[in-house]
């Protein structure tokens, strides 16, 4: 039972209505407005971006103060103690593991990395120069027709088992598609490789060498995978959820997730980041100062991208990790003086300063830096955002399983339909 109530009165309705609201263990209260429906009315909240879809335990997000917490723990902390198959077990279960729980459950990921034999025969209907999120749409979706053995939904150790099925084998699909764009035979996974490792491995490994992971590489793959990993209730993981809400089998809610992602603005923003600081070209401090002003002037078409976040309205602490990351692999390649860096670390240095920016909010996010560092690392940009639906894979499954552990119904949105009232057909 709320202890407290929110009075509704509307105008020519003599009944004033009484709604529950509920408080979380932080963040704003909430306010049951499920009630109204029964009354013939409902909320209008265009992008929901005042209404609360479900319940959840996993992330809290808050935005005035910078604050990103998975199961409780801060970001911050996650990506410099922790690691992404942790951060992993973690969203899923709960808990952080003991020794024997993380190794158990390391052990269970490598086990199930490789994957159908008969899927490589997918890739030969596809064109090659496909972009790799339109491919990855494919797959994922098609994966329930392999492993179709553990779907019912209904049981939480068959969800286990896809689970594990899906975070495998994601990073294993999405080094295929960049070796069929490349037109390079695909590598099997290695269970004696890490998570990152493995994932490079995959990407760039060819016969005819003898590769070896960079650690340095492989810390920040794995660093960008935590960073990634969930988001709350953003728009690739509402989509989850409202798939699954309709019963569907865990790899098509996760398809359905990835083809939301794919929208430049959720997934693909850290492409527009680099297209951005190569438009810009020229470091030199009166070019800078002249793209600052072009993105001030309301009426030039160009946009500095990277900068301000839907949900926060303070500092990114993605992009404070995602920033160290940065340096230190540009420092391993010998780039410190990278262009691209030295143009990001002034415009981020302006929007920290200037009061155009800090009155809008407009700080870096963690798109700012995470193209700079993909593209360090070797990964094509049109890979980046497969990269991303790889470290969310975790996100959307959890939050998916969480709906299923708990009573739920299908996600049924109305509307303010505004189109004509009923009309006769013309007669002839």
């Amino acid at each position: 039972m709320a202890d407290r109530k929110a009075q509704l009165s509307i105008d020519g309705v003599d009944q004033v209505l009484e709604l529950p609201i509920y408080s979380g263990t932080v963040g704003p209260d909430v306010i049951d407005v499920r009630e109204l429906a029964n009354q013939g009315i409902f909320t209008y909240d265009p992008g929901f971006k005042a209404t609360a879809s479900c319940e959840s335990a996993i992330t809290y997000i808050d935005g005035e103060q910078g604050v990103l917490l998975h199961r409780g723990y801060p970001i911050d902390q996650l990506a410099k103690e922790s690691n992404f198959i942790e951060l992993c077990y973690a969203l899923w279960y709960g808990e952080l593991p003991n020794d024997d729980q993380y190794e158990s459950f390391k052990t269970n990921i490598s086990k199930h990395t490789m994957v159908h034999e008969q899927i490589v025969n997918f890739f030969r209907g596809f064109r090659r120069d496909a972009h790799p999120m339109a491919i990855m749409c494919g797959l994922v979706g098609g994966l329930g027709a392999f492993y179709h053995d553990n779907l019912d939904i209904t049981d939480p150790e068959e969800r286990r088992i896809s689970a594990v099925r899906l975070i495998a084998k994601m990073p294993t699909l999405a080094a295929m598609c960049h070796k069929y764009s490349v037109g390079q035979p695909f590598n099997y996974p290695r269970n004696d490789l890490d998570y990152a490792e493995n994932f490079l491995y995959m990407m760039f490994s060819t016969p005819c060498e003898d590769y070896k992971v960079n650690p340095v590489f492989a810390e920040a793959m794995d660093r960008i995978f935590m960073l990634h990993a969930d988001h709350e209730q953003n728009a690739s993981t509402s989509t989850v959820r409202l798939a699954g809400s309709t019963g569907a089998n865990p790899f098509a809610c996760i398809s359905a997730g990835i083809a939301a992602l794919w929208g430049p603005a959720h997934g693909g923003a850290n492409e527009a980041v680099l297209a951005t600081l190569d438009e810009i070209g020229d470091d030199s401090e009166e070019n800078i100062q002249r793209y600052i002003e072009k993105a001030k002037d309301k009426d030039d078409p160009f946009r500095l991208m990277g900068f301000g976040h839907r949900v926060y309205k303070n500092f990114d602490p993605r992009a404070k990790v995602m920033k160290e990351t940065c340096d230190e692999v540009l420092a391993e390649i010998g780039q410190s003086d990278n262009p691209r860096l030295k143009i990001a670390k002034r415009l981020e240095q302006i929007a920290l300063e200037d009061e155009y920016f800090i009155e809008r909010k407009l700080y870096p996010n963690v798109d700012f830096y995470s193209g700079i560092v993909l593209s360090a690392i070797g990964i094509p940009t049109n890979m980046f955002t497969v990269v991303f639906a790889v470290a969310r894979t975790i996100g959307w499954i959890s939050h998916w399983n969480e709906m299923l552990s708990n009573d739920f119904s299908i996600g049924r949105p109305r509307q303010l339909y505004v189109g004509y009232d009923k009309r006769d057909y013309p007669s002839k």
